[in-house]
């Protein structure tokens, strides 16, 4: 299946729980095929927890995920640096490598076809001479772009992406978000968890604005108004109370 074949992927009633207390709270949308989405809200607004939910790292507490017709290993999933273990010994070019093991499995060998393509993934973010670096000597933005080579590599219809230009500097979100904008126009679907407002204003079309519910979801400059950031900090502040209150009876009784 091609990138510009992939179906819309549909999110219907939509509840995922922590120790059954809902982190995203019956949501129900689609991300529409080729789109490039940013997903923002308040801290613990579920967003992290959304894109894990959609790649089968969490079970739907309620509702539905359709992936229209996509295996779950054709999205490419991109989770936050903290969640990544680099003391791991292996170097860059191994690491980038590990975007084949759909096509090529655990055990079978990187042909020099597929070592060329891992070349090519290092040039197109800026690292064709970090091939043989171990990636615990990187900087935070190097190995941000050693995680986006893999990904390049991987070749999937479907990218997640949580909160991919955290802690890292200007010039890296620059060159970082060129590769963003190559899948875009190659037609692939591109869902991006952000906090930086004036970027998704400045570079993603589609907003889906949550406070574990659903604020708004549609183009970009109709979402992110004054009064729907009002009213997603509003959900925000009445789930914490909620949850604050519901602690405290518990430590009561």
């Amino acid at each position: 299946m091609s990138a510009a074949q992939t179906a819309a992927i549909l999110i219907e009633d939509l509840t995922v729980a922590y120790d059954r207390r809902p982190a995203v709270h019956h949501v129900s949308g689609n991300f529409k095929p080729g789109s490039l989405t940013a997903i923002v809200g308040p801290n613990g607004a579920g967003k992290s927890t959304l894109l894990k939910a959609l790649v089968g790292l969490m079970r739907p507490s309620e509702g539905h995920i359709d992936l229209g017709g996509l295996a779950r290993s054709d999205l490419a999933y991109l989770p936050q640096q903290a969640e990544i273990d680099r003391s791991f010994p292996i170097t860059v070019a191994d690491t980038v490598a590990l975007g084949l093991w759909r096509e090529i499995g655990i055990w079978k060998t990187v042909t020099g076809e597929r070592w060329r393509r891992v070349a090519n993934a290092l040039a197109k973010v800026g690292l064709q001479d970090f091939a043989d670096r171990p990636i615990g000597n990187l900087s935070a933005g190097q190995f941000q772009r050693v995680l986006f080579a893999r990904l390049l590599v991987q070749d999937a219809s479907v990218i997640l992406l949580d909160e991919p230009f955290a802690a890292i500097d200007e010039r890296t979100t620059a060159d970082l978000m060129e590769v963003v904008r190559y899948w875009h126009e190659d037609g692939r679907t591109v869902i991006a968890v952000l906090h930086d407002m004036a970027e998704v204003r400045r570079d993603f079309p589609t907003t889906l604005l949550i406070a574990r519910e659903m604020v708004a979801w549609g183009p970009t400059a109709e979402v992110l108004t004054d009064e729907a950031l009002r009213r997603a900090r509003a959900l925000s502040d009445a789930w914490t109370q909620s949850h604050s209150q519901a602690h405290s009876h518990g430590a009561a009784a």
